[in-house]
């Protein structure tokens, strides 16, 4: 397929990654796991994602950071945990540009598709075209200043806590201060204050029934660093409970003010 100027293909490591470099947004994608890992809007001085920076991009391996698809299933239900989606390569189907966005198209053979639109905010469409329900989730890292000083609003006050396999009561606003992992009721949109880096990512979820909140604090994690976890926090759009049907869409879109 010939790429137009605005769009790369390069190596990092082991993967193909695409490169968008347009006036009005930088990105990057893996075509493994057709993972968007880097979207940088013209009026945002840091990048909306994070990405560890010790990600060796290794074949076959998931990708910690930016936006991981979970699928064709969530969690350790099944091994690899999250689905295969994110350890296969997609294929880029689709690619145009305008004067305000870039749209590409990635396919996962004849089991699902995802549409990002990158300009001044971030529009990633997942549809389903498989002939078996699944559950997705879109598990967005965001990369933060200082997670001591960001708070995640328009989350319930009520949510499933997987540290401790029950249904808890939490404060709304969220801060952060320790390991989470929860899964809310989604609300159509959360968004970020980071006080550090002086700006508010809005998260608009469409379709989605739940919302993930997932920041490991101390604990380990494979691909962090020790100290990443004061640079992200995963706020997650996702269809756990109620599967996605054959065709369905999933949808997040992503904006700093």
């Amino acid at each position: 397929m010939n790429l137009s100027n605005e769009l790369k293909l390069t190596k990092y490591n082991e993967l193909d990654v695409l490169e968008v470099n347009h006036s009005k947004v930088k990105a990057k994608i893996a075509l493994q796991g057709a993972q968007l890992l880097s979207w940088q809007p013209y009026n945002a001085e840091q990048d909306v994602l994070w990405l560890s920076e010790i990600e060796p991009f290794k074949a076959g391996s998931a990708i910690r950071g930016g936006v991981p698809i979970c699928y064709p299933w969530f969690g350790t239900v099944k091994e690899p945990a999250h689905g295969t989606a994110r350890i296969r390569e997609w294929n880029l189907v689709e690619h145009s540009c305008s004067s305000e966005s870039v749209r590409l198209v990635f396919a996962l053979e004849q089991e699902a598709k995802i549409e990002m639109i990158l300009g001044e905010t971030c529009g990633l469409y997942f549809t389903h075209l498989g002939s078996e329900a699944a559950q997705l989730a879109l598990h967005t890292y965001f990369n933060v200043g200082d997670i001591t000083k960001v708070e995640v609003q328009g989350l319930p006050t009520r949510c499933f806590d997987k540290l401790t396999d029950q249904e808890v009561e939490v404060p709304s606003p969220r801060q952060v201060d320790q390991n989470i992992d929860c899964i809310y009721a989604a609300n159509p949109t959360n968004i970020i204050q980071d006080f550090t880096y002086q700006r508010a990512i809005v998260v608009e979820h469409h379709n989605a029934t739940e919302t993930v909140l997932w920041n490991p604090w101390h604990k380990p994690i494979g691909g962090m660093s020790e100290n990443a976890y004061q640079k992200m926090v995963c706020v997650e759009t996702a269809r756990l409970n109620i599967l996605l049907q054959p065709q369905e869409v999933v949808s997040v879109k992503i904006s700093v003010q």
